[in-house]
């Protein structure tokens, strides 16, 4: 009995070896699995990137937020907005042009503030009356008519033998005025968000900001026009001894369009520079702050810089 028993475990294992193999062959090989019309929500991280990238080139092409939106729920992310924010500051970090992040950044905004941002001008079409639909007949005019005669007019005489009088036969025919070419004006493009140079941004605020619950050293920038509007888009270079950091306002829609921020280290002196303007801020520092038990830590700062 224990001999049979050997010699089945001895054939079976083999087998059940083969029969995978076999299984695992054919459902790789020969007849792998192809998934048609799969949700987005199963890609890949960089595959949803890229999702993200179309959906806001098609935005920036249809202006439709509510399309846009509903594309962007099949990915089931929680935070949208956030999401796309992220990826924004992830492509301008790996050195991505601001126009290629713009759009990513443009269907944040507007999905934040809940209605798309456009200003292109309707187009004016002038049409053409009735004038080409129903041409002018000619008109014939007798002697006492107190209509003036146009400039086409040429009298002609009958010559009597008998009595020579001049009995004057009036006629013109006017000519159909030719349609007028239908005028199209080409809507113009969507405006980006970057102000106007000229109207250089210069430092209205600098604050104190002690908050434990927000991250030690942070600096937060705001940028607004002179009609006290946030202004997103706005280039923000930041050095120091070592190094130098380039970032953008508007990557934070949740915090306003204008907002940007900037983690500083401790005893790190840096300088500010709005690239448009040319505003320049020096000797920034991360203040020291203390709690209500006395123990010190590193606070943050809040710079508000507005167009005149």
């Amino acid at each position: 009995m224990r001999l049979f028993l050997r010699e089945l475990i001895l054939h079976l294992i083999p087998a059940l070896i083969i029969g995978l193999g076999l299984g695992l062959a054919y459902s790789w090989l020969v007849s792998p699995v192809t998934y048609v019309d799969a949700n987005p929500a199963l890609l890949r991280a960089d595959f949803k990137d890229q999702y993200r990238i179309v959906i806001a080139a098609s935005y920036a092409t249809s202006h439709d937020l509510a399309r846009a939106r509903a594309r962007l729920q099949l990915l089931n992310n929680t935070d949208p907005v956030g999401e796309l924010s992220a990826q924004a500051q992830r492509m301008l970090a790996s050195g991505k042009s601001f126009d290629d992040v713009h759009p990513l950044a443009q269907l944040a905004t507007d999905l934040q503030q809940g209605f798309a941002n456009t200003s292109s001008t309707a187009s004016a079409t002038v049409t053409s009356t009735s004038f080409a639909s129903t041409p002018f007949t000619a008109v014939t005019s007798t002697p006492g008519l107190e209509t003036p005669l146009p400039e086409e007019t040429t009298p002609t005489t009958t010559p009597e033998f008998s009595e020579p009088t001049l009995v004057p036969t009036l006629s013109f025919e006017q000519t159909p005025l030719a349609p007028q070419q239908l005028v199209t004006s080409t809507p113009r493009p969507t405006p980006t968000l970057k102000p106007s140079i000229g109207k250089p941004f210069t430092l209205v605020g600098q604050d104190t900001v002690c908050d434990t619950d927000l991250q030690p050293g942070l600096l937060q920038l705001i940028l607004i026009d002179s009609r006290r509007r946030q202004v997103a888009g706005v280039e923000i270079i930041v050095t120091w001894s070592q190094s130098e950091d380039h970032f953008f306002t508007g990557f934070k829609p949740e915090l306003g369009d204008g907002y940007a921020d900037f983690i500083m280290q401790k005893d790190t002196v840096y300088s500010i520079r709005v690239v448009e303007g040319g505003s320049f801020v020096p000797n920034i520092s991360a203040p020291t702050c203390t709690d209500p038990n006395g123990a010190t830590y590193l606070g943050g700062l809040l710079l508000t810089f507005q167009q005149p």
